[in-house]
This record gives structure tokens, C-alpha cells and sequence, in this order.
């Protein structure tokens, strides 16, 4: 990977906006599953939050000249299938989900956050502002009992596990 900071910036953008995407996405897949039951509120609003994030990315994506990741259609799928998935494993499972996403996210913006100088500090204050948003999203999935989903950790690991391939991938491709 080149090394310059507009590179940096471009990555950054890139995949912000394909995990905003991925989120919104695995939201929506929960919805599919968990519609009309006393979830559904909980759930729409973290989706709302999530297309917050993704219009800001799209603006940066359009304004920056960032070429998005090819590999959004791969997102829209998996991201629909994770949520339906684990939404039809029990709204315990679902929420487990948000849990492992959110802590993956919140340590891929914290890195993102102190690696961006002072010359983007308005990208900088975005990211640490959505980062709030998807700490209380974790938090939402543990008050909604996330860790007495059967095999948590093995889930929570896997998921997690995924989302770093998939940061990885944006980032390149």
C-alpha cells in the first residue's frame, strides 16, 4: 500500500462507507426477521443512525473524488444475510451481532481517529461522533442480552473475525 496521506485519507473513506453500508445492511436483514416484534423499534433506530453515517461517507466519497470499494455488492448480500441470519437465531442473537460488529468498529475508528491529523479534524470529529453512536448500539445489545446468546463468544469471535477481513478488504479493493 502507498504510503502518502491523500492514500490514507482515500482508504479512511473507502471503507467508512462500505462499513456504514455493511451495518445498515445487516440492520436490515434483522428487520426482515424481527419485524413486528417489540425489537423492531431498537433496531430501526440503530439503522437510522447507521444511514446517517453512510450519507456522510457518500458525500465524502462524491466530494473527495474516492473511488468506493468494488466490493459493495458483495456487502449488500452478506451484510442482508448476517443480520437475517443471526436475527433468526432469536433477537439474543441479534443483538449478539451488534455487539461484536460495534466493538470491531469501535477499535477501527479509535485507530482511524488517532491516526488523522490536525488538517482533518473535521473528519476526524464525524468519526469519533459515529463512534459514539456504535459504542451505544453495543451497549443496546448487551442491555438487550447479547451475552446469554448460546455460544456468544464463539459468535461474537467469528463475527468480529469477519469484520476484520472485511475492513482489510475495503481498504484494497
Amino acid at each position: 500500500m502507498s504510503s502518502t496521506p491523500r492514500d490514507y485519507l482515500e482508504r479512511v473513506i473507502r471503507v467508512d462507507h462500505a462499513g456504514e453500508y455493511g451495518a445498515k445492511r445487516i440492520y436490515q436483514g434483522q428487520l426482515a426477521v424481527l419485524k413486528g416484534t417489540k425489537y423492531e423499534p431498537i433496531i430501526s433506530h440503530m439503522q437510522a443512525q447507521e444511514q446517517v453515517h453512510l450519507d456522510h461517507f457518500s458525500r465524502l466519497i462524491g466530494e473527495r473524488r474516492v473511488r468506493p470499494t468494488a466490493l459493495l455488492p458483495f456487502w449488500h448480500v452478506a451484510g442482508f444475510a448476517l443480520g437475517a441470519a443471526t436475527a433468526a437465531l432469536g433477537h439474543r442473537a441479534a443483538m449478539a451481532c451488534t455487539v461484536a460488529v460495534e466493538e470491531a468498529i469501535d477499535e477501527h475508528y479509535s485507530a482511524q481517529s488517532a491516526a488523522l491529523g490536525e488538517d482533518e479534524a473535521p473528519l476526524r470529529e464525524s468519526i469519533e461522533t459515529f463512534r459514539a453512536e456504535e459504542l451505544e448500539h453495543r451497549d443496546t445489545g448487551l442491555a438487550h442480552e447479547a451475552e446469554l446468546t448460546p455460544g456468544y463468544r464463539l459468535l461474537s469471535a467469528a463475527i468480529k473475525a469477519g469484520c476484520k477481513l472485511a475492513i482489510k478488504a475495503s481498504e484494497r479493493f
